[in-house]
């Protein structure tokens, strides 16, 4: 991973401060790491950082000090939350200059191929990338795989870029529960494009949209009905809709769906955005149009700066990130309180067993 710790239980005879130097599998000689950052990790080999030093580091665009943030944002401990926190209100400042674009799509429709193409692309335009990439977190074991970065083999090396895998955790959405505050941190190391790659699609997958200024929906053609694959819901949220993997003998099919989805996007409601969404097709393997998303992403930023769109959407995705982080911190209030886990589960087995009704235990709950 960019400028993060390494593994912390290495197999016997490796040396854990040796890690960044390890090769990709397959690839002789490549770094397993971006090599632009190993210079500074030898500069941050200090163990303990104050908030001013990481927030200075943020600001400087080190990613090692980048990384530790984020893993301080996503750490569940108290003492990590209040860091995490101290940083953030020193670099709130200096976010909200990139453009942020969220790319969901259904499994295995080549998001990361086409993000690492699209990504490359930006870096060729001179922009600097970040990609924050959600992992699914097992129900069973709770663990992820984190294998985005391997995905990526090429744009992980970039010198432009920075990729952070981070696992959902069970979060609704597909998102990481601390991806916003991560998305900040990334704006304030200097990153002018902000990708959010969530997990799939579904009904409760759209949390992403509520963070970014762009949505890309990336679909597949020929693989069933293209109008029923996939819910009305996200389609309606999607500023583009782009079918992938238009090239050799798919490409016909890629043609016939971006025209099916054509006339199904005129039958919704005109957008507040004013920004009328379309279909386009696009290749993450060979790069095929990734210009023109590009330029479509620039010409919805110019639209919705223009009709004022733009900055009152970042409103209310900040009034609604406030809200929601209230009603997490009311929840944590109430299951932290001394003795709840208890009563909880003596309410539940209530109503389990029949003895009492659902309604009337969860009054006595809210009741205290």
């Amino acid at each position: 991973m960019n400028g993060e710790q390494p593994n912390p239980h290495p197999t016997k005879g490796e040396n854990p401060s040796d890690t960044a130097l390890h090769v990709m599998p397959g690839v002789e000689g490549a770094p397993s790491v971006n090599p632009y950052i190993l210079k500074q990790r030898e500069l941050t080999k200090k163990s303990k950082f104050s908030p001013e030093e990481i927030a200075k580091g943020v600001l400087a665009g080190n990613r090692t000090l980048l990384s530790k943030a984020i893993t301080l944002v996503e750490s569940n401990r108290e003492d990590h939350s209040e860091l995490a926190q101290l940083v953030l209100e020193k670099i709130l400042p200096r976010t909200g200059n990139s453009i942020r674009i969220g790319i969901t799509g259904v499994p295995g429709v080549g998001k990361s191929t086409f993000i690492e193409s699209f990504g490359l692309y930006l870096l060729e335009q001179g922009k600097r990338v970040a990609v924050l990439a959600i992992d699914p977190t097992s129900q069973k074991t709770h663990g992820s795989i984190l294998g985005d970065k391997t995905r990526m083999e090429n744009l992980s090396r970039a010198e432009g870029c920075f990729i952070r895998p981070s696992p959902s955790s069970g979060s609704l959405g597909g998102v990481a529960r601390k991806t916003r505050e991560s998305m900040y941190l990334c704006e304030a190391a200097g990153f002018d494009v902000i990708i959010i790659e969530t997990v799939g699609v579904g009904q409760s997958e759209t949390q992403v949209h509520s963070m970014v200024d762009f949505f890309l929906l990336l679909m597949l053609a020929g693989a069933g009905d293209e109008l029923q694959g996939i819910k009305r819901g996200i389609m309606e949220m999607a500023d583009l809709i782009a079918i992938n993997k238009a090239d050799g003998k798919n490409e016909p099919y890629a043609i016939r769906a971006k025209a099916e989805y054509e006339s199904a996007l005129h039958l919704f409601p005109p957008p507040k955005s004013k920004w009328f969404p379309r279909a386009i097709t696009c290749s993450g393997l060979g790069g095929k149009g990734t210009d023109e998303i590009w330029k479509l992403v620039l010409d919805y930023s110019a639209t919705t700066k223009t009709n004022g769109y733009f900055e009152q959407n970042r409103k209310d995705q900040s009034r609604l990130w406030f809200q929601e982080t209230l009603k997490e911190a009311v929840l944590d209030k109430f299951y932290g309180t001394q003795g709840m886990e208890e009563t909880i589960l003596m309410a539940e087995e209530s109503v389990v067993s029949g003895k009492s009704s659902l309604l009337k235990e969860i009054k006595k709950l809210v009741a205290g």
